[in-house]
């Protein structure tokens, strides 16, 4: 596995919304600190940084422009310098610039962390392998919340975040820890 030194770190809705209860029970209490981890790399060696902020067209979503949860958390704000893509549906790649910049730049290697494992990153991530990208999934710097399946069946949110995780690896994109691309950094 090759880090690219032009590889964009893609962060998905790292908002204050993300931490509203109401939202039920997560996996991966340290997504966030390995999520930072890889920020702080970013930064130290200047590649690009992408920060996905998502706003809702329901005013009962915890990401509804009219409230606080829209907001970035303190932690994650971006810097100058760093993009900003503003989304309305899980997929970062849908009706925003994201590809068109990536492509601008240069880019063609992605590293997307974030939330949750089963939306947004799912969604982006199948995109960003559709469209040529070299995607990668940093699995311990994502989570999802537990959620019944289509049958009704509860299902916790490790096994959500297995799934989603399982579904994108091989085909979309390549699902890694934080301590391989720490190591390829």
């Amino acid at each position: 596995m090759e880090l690219q030194a032009s590889a964009a770190l893609i962060i998905i809705d790292q908002q204050k919304g993300i931490l509203h209860p109401r939202l039920g029970r997560r996996n991966n209490p340290h997504a966030e600190e390995n999520m930072l981890e890889l920020l702080a790399l970013w930064r130290r060696t200047g590649r690009p940084v992408i920060h996905v902020q998502h706003l809702s067209r329901s005013a009962d979503s915890v990401f509804w422009p009219e409230q606080s949860g829209v907001d970035f958390q303190p932690r994650f704000m971006p810097q100058d310098g760093e993009w900003l893509i503003q989304k309305a549906v899980p997929d970062a790649f849908c009706a925003t610039r994201l590809e068109g910049r990536l492509r601008e730049a240069g880019i063609g290697q992605v590293v997307i962390v974030g939330v949750a494992t089963n939306n947004s990153v799912e969604s982006t991530a199948r995109t960003a392998g559709n469209l040529g990208f070299d995607a990668w999934v940093a699995e311990d710097a994502c989570f999802t919340f537990d959620k019944a399946d289509y049958f009704g069946t509860p299902r916790t949110a490790e096994e959500v975040h297995a799934m989603s995780l399982g579904n994108l690896h091989g085909e979309y994109a390549t699902v890694v820890d934080c301590a391989r691309i720490l190591a390829a950094g």
